[in-house]
């Protein structure tokens, strides 16, 4: 009786590691638990979390896909050519991933060149904003009779919505909200940073789209994001260039015929 229950717990110290490497045996071929790995960091490369109850989906996700893939290979499937096809294009993909996935990992993107790339987006992006109105018209006497009876006594909100050619701005009474100088052709940006708050262009300002007057409503400087609100976007951002130049790098250095 000692002899028969000894067996019995080393037969049981045999087989449950061998178990433990295993979620399921479908048909006397074993799911190995590596499987479960794979396949939740695949989830959580897609972005989302893996929580204690999506665990148990991907085992039984992996026990199904066991189930599909034996009745797969009775029917000859895997010896297919489209089969071996897909095989190579999935393979390729992973290991062109794990590529990308390395270089990542080994050309981190750093503080100081996230500060710089922001530097940078402050230099080009800073300054003034306007709030600006416009009444656009086809022809300059038009704009210029337009500029006399707005002098005048003419309400300037008023005519934009019943004159302006831009439809945009000219149901709004010719409000062009906030923007910079940079968000404007040439001609009409000139025109405008010259006004101060209240002022109206005293000539028509000519532009590819027609004539336009011109009024300043208020100045203010540029509102941007501080570095710390935009820090995942700008790592982000330069994380793919790192990579784009790194695939180009390898495409100049291939021979290719």
């Amino acid at each position: 009786m000692k002899k028969s229950l000894l067996s019995v717990a080393l037969l049981a110290a045999v087989t449950m590691p061998v178990w433990a490497q295993n979620i399921a045996v479908v048909n006397g071929k074993p799911v190995p638990s590596s499987r479960v790995e794979a396949l939740k960091q695949q989830v959580e490369r897609s972005g989302r979390p893996v929580t204690p109850e999506m665990m148990g989906q991907i085992k039984e996700e992996l026990i199904a896909r066991e189930v599909f893939m034996q009745e797969a290979r009775k029917r000859g499937l895997d010896a297919t050519e489209d089969y071996k096809n897909q095989l190579e294009l999935a393979r390729q993909s992973i290991l062109i991933r794990e590529l990308f996935a390395d270089f990542q990992k080994k050309n981190p993107v750093t503080d100081a060149e996230i500060k710089a790339e922001y530097d940078k987006f402050v230099a080009a992006n800073g300054g003034k904003e306007y709030r600006a109105r416009h009444i656009l018209v086809e022809k300059e006497d038009e704009a210029q009779a337009l500029i006399a009876q707005i002098k005048k006594s003419g309400n300037f909100e008023e005519l934009a919505k019943k004159i302006s050619k831009d439809p945009g701005s000219g149901a709004n009474g010719g409000d062009l909200d906030w923007a910079g100088a940079g968000s404007y052709v040439a001609e009409f940006s000139a025109a405008m940073v010259k006004l101060d708050k209240g002022q109206m262009t005293e000539a028509p300002v000519k532009t590819q789209f027609g004539f336009h007057i011109i009024r300043v409503d208020d100045v203010r400087e540029t509102k941007l994001p501080s570095l710390e609100e935009v820090k995942p976007q700008v790592a982000q951002q330069l994380q793919q260039q790192k990579i784009a130049q790194y695939q180009e790098s390898l495409r100049a250095k291939a021979k290719i015929q």
